[in-house]
């Protein structure tokens, strides 16, 4: 389940084998995932919290699934992790919300919980962004946010996998805090020429690869470069810091 350059957030369906919620960040976002107080156990959300550079104020991306059958007091212990959530000052939530009876254009609903789902929505000024359906024809997949302004070139369709959800992409129009690098690179512009080629050239290579083959020739040249490179080449901090020339 681990993807490369991400970091893997998850909450595993408790009591049976499939089933569960992930969230995946890159690794190079500064994030932390927060623990509420509300309805730990009974609900199958997550909430990450990914820090802003700009101190214009974090975002919190919280990842839900409803299962239809859930009952009322889950729904409430929901809502209540939402009004938790919302303490940050922007907020997207994503997910399977399984309300296929509220209609979002017109602010209509039929059933009790769905309903009562609306009213939370609405009440925490949240806007729904997701206006096609995923499921046939339902919006099954949902995305309440009080950042609007946050979300753009949205678009509906495909699938991942086999799942028989439509794929919602959309872009998060953020500047969001990097992690700093701990990396050292090599300081070429400081580098000892004159002792690099003193110490490549006191290598007898004709002996050395002598009876070798090409794989292993090749690693001996290698390790012998890098040993070379650590004592004639200083090594510095990598900043990070935009604008600058590559290493």
């Amino acid at each position: 389940m681990a993807i490369d350059d991400y970091r893997l957030f998850r909450r595993d369906r408790r009591g049976k084998r499939v089933g569960g919620i992930a969230l995946y960040i890159k690794k190079s976002i500064q994030c932390e995932e927060l623990s509420l107080k509300n309805g730990h156990e009974q609900v199958e959300s997550l909430w990450v919290r990914i820090r802003d550079r700009g101190n214009k104020g974090n975002l919190v991306v919280g990842v839900y699934y409803r299962p239809p059958d859930q009952g009322e007091p889950t729904d409430e212990a929901f809502f209540l992790q939402l009004q938790e959530a919302l303490c940050s000052q922007f907020l997207i939530l994503l997910g399977d919300f399984n309300h296929p009876d509220i209609c979002w254009k017109s602010s209509t609903v039929s059933g009790r919980q769905s309903r009562r789902f609306l009213e939370c929505t609405e009440d925490n000024f949240l806007h729904q962004e997701i206006d096609t359906p995923t499921q046939e024809d339902a919006i099954l997949d949902l995305m309440p946010t009080n950042a609007s302004e946050l979300i753009g070139d949205m678009k509906t369709g495909g699938s991942l996998g086999c799942s028989d959800h439509a794929l919602v992409e959309f872009t998060v129009l953020r500047d969001v805090g990097k992690v700093r690098s701990i990396v050292r690179t090599l300081n070429f512009r400081k580098a000892n020429f004159q002792l690099f080629k003193e110490l490549v050239s006191s290598t007898h290579w004709e002996t050395v690869l002598r009876d070798r083959g090409t794989e292993q020739s090749l690693q001996i040249f290698k390790d012998t470069l890098h040993r070379t490179q650590e004592l004639s080449v200083p090594r510095c901090k990598n900043s990070g810091k935009e604008g600058k020339r590559p290493a």
